[in-house]
């Protein structure tokens, strides 16, 4: 037997697999780590990308920096403190800065856990704000996209002299890529905006490391064209969450330079599809909650064989992450009464996420290893497993002759890809 572990929560859990088994681990490139992370930051802020450059704000009045929240793993302790000098360099008090947390249509961040967030001297010199996408008298028309999304953005960063939008570039299971300008096309817009560039998750080519053929990446531009994003500062990072690459500049310009990176990174080739799948989101923060989690499952699927088992590793100690969700899948006793519903009806955020799971679950035979209560599971459709062991005696029992085995440790974020 031959010990294999994978993230759960902020720990890891350990198993076994019998030798005979062919085992492979679809896990990112390791890249070597820039050695210098603070260096890379102050040298991409200093050589910015495209025709952008900071002294074309100097003074400005204000300020309004778009930054991810919890659910993702930002280094925001690296990233911004270079970030900050750059804007001193160029004359712009502390007082015309505000970090405008970006939570899409994730519950607003209360202030007292900005400090899981952010270092102490960062919060004690600056303003910082959570987004709340609910709250009209804060958001303001923009105008409409192509695709007709009714842009509604946060007042405060729109109205800004300087827009910045701070963030990962890493694969996304149907926008392409993060970063860029998504951040704040998504991070601080109103729900409906978010919920009709969603809606393009359904279209074809809205797919993981899609970027110029794919309609919901492509609105979310044109989103952030019309709030007028002027400067992106976007990080890659590796799979123990140190940084590779960092940059800085025209929003498109450090997509175009940090997909290829992105995709060196996290797009994994594997010869043959699986019978089995071990798969996690990658521990914390990427399975704080079932609605950040499900991207693994769907990253998985299509190097799946039909009728494969995946092991799904997600601790989600916060729950389903979403209330829309977690109300609209509890209407229902099956997933393909979600998956018939959901498909007659208008598309709405929430009910979304249950579509991905219920349309991820019924490829496969899915077993959860969650620390969900068993009631919150049954409530949400989720196959739950009480222990590793236990999902693992049945998964192996069941494997047929020569069976490929694959583990996933970051399963949001990686691309396997069939050669």
């Amino acid at each position: 037997m031959t010990q294999h572990q994978i993230p759960y929560g902020k720990t890891q859990l350990t198993f076994a697999l019998p030798d005979a088994l062919h085992v492979e681990r679809l896990a990112p490139t390791p890249i070597p780590p820039v050695p210098d992370p603070a260096h890379a930051v102050r040298a991409a802020l200093d050589h910015p990308l495209g025709d952008f450059r900071f002294e074309h704000f100097a003074r400005a009045q204000s300020v309004a920096i778009a930054i991810n929240d919890k659910t993702r793993p930002v280094p925001l302790a690296i990233l911004l403190p270079p970030l900050l000098q750059k804007l001193a360099q160029v004359h712009i008090p502390d007082t015309a800065i505000t970090l405008l947390i970006g939570v899409g249509t994730h519950t607003p961040m209360a202030p007292r856990e900005f400090s899981d967030l952010l270092p102490p001297d960062i919060l004690a010199r600056y303003r910082v704000v959570s987004h709340d996408c609910d709250d009209a008298a804060r958001n303001i028309f923009l105008g409409e996209t192509q695709r007709g999304t009714r842009v509604l953005c946060n007042r405060e960063y729109a109205q800004a002299d300087l827009r910045i939008a701070l963030g990962d570039i890493e694969p996304h299971q149907f926008m392409g890529f993060s970063g860029g300008v998504k951040s704040a096309a998504v991070g601080v817009t109103a729900r409906e905006t978010i919920a009709h560039n969603h809606a393009l998750m359904l279209e074809p080519n809205a797919y993981q490391g899609r970027y110029d053929d794919n309609p919901a990446r492509q609105d979310c531009e044109a989103i952030g064209k019309l709030i007028g994003v002027q400067c992106a500062l976007n990080s890659v990072i590796d799979e123990h969450k140190q940084i590779v690459g960092v940059f800085a500049g025209d929003p498109v310009a450090v997509m175009r330079a940090g997909m290829p990176l992105a995709l060196a990174v996290y797009r994994v080739p594997v010869a043959a599809k699986f019978d089995l799948l071990i798969i996690s989101a990658g521990g914390h923060p990427k399975d704080l909650n079932v609605y950040q989690a499900q991207k693994a499952l769907g990253h998985s699927i299509p190097v799946l064989n039909p009728g494969g088992t995946i092991i799904w590793v997600a601790a989600c100690p916060e729950g389903s992450g979403g209330q829309k969700y977690e109300e609209y899948v509890a209407q229902f006793s099956s997933h393909q009464a979600v998956i018939e519903h959901f498909r007659s009806a208008a598309f709405q955020l929430g009910n979304h996420k249950a579509f991905q799971i219920a349309r991820d679950v019924t490829q496969a035979r899915v077993m959860m290893i969650t620390e969900l209560p068993p009631a919150l599971a049954r409530k949400l459709l989720l196959p739950r497993v009480a222990s590793l062991e236990a999902a693992l005696t049945t998964a192996l029992r069941d494997l047929p002759a020569n069976a490929r085995v694959g583990i996933m440790p970051l399963g949001n974020v990686t691309i396997p890809t069939i050669e």
